[in-house]
């Protein structure tokens, strides 16, 4: 009998364990997530009645808040949110519109930005149901995203600034930009019109939604930039070819390369080749042609995905089909090697996005590492306290650190060098500036060009790694006149020289 109630204590003892570490599981562990589910009547409730968490940039810039809502309104909201910053940062933080839903970081983050149930801390937590929001902090610098929006002047164009050591979005600004006020006024016909207003400003069109940016959702040709991933590929696959000279052309005639129709000529018709260290610093498109055809269809493609291309990149932003950056594979230029040779020089098939260029130069930058691209820095409760902070990472390591920095070397004399294409920009010698031009023809008989520039400073101790794009520019805009004064810009206000 006594062994029978000794088993009975033990069955209950173990049941009673069973329910305390369920309890502590669904009150503490997990309260959070069971607090911001969907099915939660509390999350609807929330919605109406309380406020949302706090946007704020790096410097604690408010970016987005909540403020009590008109009396009146059709949802009958008490709270209505804000953003007092306009349309400055509408590529990061998005907006929260009751007949639109959520973008940007009001979407990544709505769970802390969302009122929940704040976690239990202390014995009495149990018995009581405090509700707060968090705040979001963004590693976004106020004064860079500043920079960029004038810099580029109301042109067309977008520019992503990363840290390189972490991959902490400093800056993220394209144009045409988008209020997001307007969608958020708890009034359905003028979020409607404003909606409509924002489409139809859209690069994309009707279909292309409002905040789907430039910047990291939106992707253009990107001509000579893409000579980073070329040259990267020798160094990285196939390094005897890093020192072969290749013959000079102005215009390399048809025939030259399989499948190879018309002249292909390089910019302005100058004349170049010779190696690597002579072909990057004019971007030489006949030499690095050539060069394309030694490394190969599949060490292209390789080093190309390596970089991030055919992927969606890892930000913490609502993805988008429209933020793969492209690279054809080996099978594509099975009959037609021109196409590769194109390919290499950032032309016709391949396409990049801000931000992919952008991390092209932070993972030179960085011993040829591309560290995991992030807008959150961290994230605190009503207390202050710290909820969650984002740890760097890495996210691919396309080159090896001697690889990364002979490329650097070479990158710093595209700006150094006297024939090189950013030697007349005007960077400030102390910024040990190293850059990449690039211009792209587009448009109906190639009328128009898309000009680029990515770059990081200074070189021996990189702080920023910058993308810049200004597409669809007539006449003879190149990387260097269009965006060039735009890298410049963003480097001057990094560094403060």
């Amino acid at each position: 009998m006594a062994r029978r109630i000794r088993w009975a204590g033990v069955v209950m003892l173990l049941g009673f364990t069973a329910l305390f570490v369920q309890l502590n599981n669904i009150q503490v562990v997990k309260a959070h997530r069971y607090a911001s589910a969907a099915g939660n009547p509390r999350t609807s409730d929330t919605v109406a009645v309380d406020p949302r968490g706090v946007i704020e940039a790096a410097d604690g810039t408010v970016l987005a808040e909540s403020v009590p809502a008109p009396a009146a309104n059709v949802y009958g909201y008490k709270y209505q949110r804000t953003y007092p910053q306009g349309a400055l940062y509408q590529d990061v933080v998005g907006y929260d519109s009751p007949r639109y839903g959520l973008f940007g970081v009001e979407a990544s983050y709505n769970s802390y930005l969302t009122a929940h149930n704040a976690p239990v801390k202390t014995i009495g937590d149990l018995f009581t149901t405090r509700v707060e929001t968090d705040t979001v902090t963004l590693t976004i610098d106020p004064t860079l995203q500043k920079a960029a929006e004038t810099a580029l002047g109301g042109r067309t164009g977008a520019v992503v600034a990363l840290d390189p050591s972490t991959g902490g979005v400093l800056a993220m600004y394209s144009n045409p930009s988008f209020n997001p006020n307007p969608l958020t006024v708890l009034d359905p016909a003028a979020e409607a019109k404003a909606y409509a207003a924002g489409n139809a400003g859209s690069p994309g069109g009707p279909n292309f939604p409002p905040l789907e940016n430039l910047a990291y959702a939106d992707s253009f040709a990107p001509g000579s930039t893409f000579k980073i991933v070329t040259t990267s590929a020798a160094y990285q696959h196939t390094p005897q070819y890093v020192t072969k000279s290749y013959p000079s052309y102005s215009c390399m005639p048809p025939g030259t390369i399989q499948g190879q129709t018309v002249p292909l000529c390089n910019y302005a018709n100058e004349n170049c080749g010779g190696d690597i260290a002579q072909l990057l610093p004019p971007s030489c498109d006949t030499g690095y042609s050539l060069l394309a055809q030694d490394i190969g269809p599949q060490n292209m493609y390789s080093e190309a995905t390596a970089f991030g291309f055919d992927q969606q990149p890892p930000i913490d932003l609502p993805p988008s089909p429209f933020a793969v950056s492209t690279f054809k594979p080996p099978s594509f230029y099975q009959h037609a090697l021109i196409f590769l040779s194109y390919a290499a020089i950032g032309q016709k098939n391949t396409s990049g996005t801000p931000l992919q260029m952008a991390m092209v130069a932070a993972a030179i930058a960085d011993k040829g590492t591309i560290m995991t691209p992030h807008v959150m820095q961290v994230i605190r409760d009503a207390q202050g306290n710290v909820v969650t902070r984002y740890t760097p990472k890495p996210w691919k390591q396309p080159d090896t650190p001697a690889t990364a920095a002979a490329i650097s070397g070479l990158m710093q004399q595209v700006v150094a060098a006297p024939n090189g294409t950013a030697h007349y920009v005007g960077f400030n010698p102390a910024d040990q500036v190293a850059a990449k031009t690039g211009t792209a023809q587009t448009g109906p008989n190639n009328s128009l060009t898309t000009n680029w520039m990515i770059a990081f400073a200074p070189a021996s101790h990189p702080q920023i790694a910058v993308a810049v794009v200004v597409p669809n520019l007539p006449g003879g805009a190149t990387g260097a006149s269009s965006a060039g004064p735009v890298t410049k810009a963003m480097i001057t206000a990094a560094l403060g020289h």
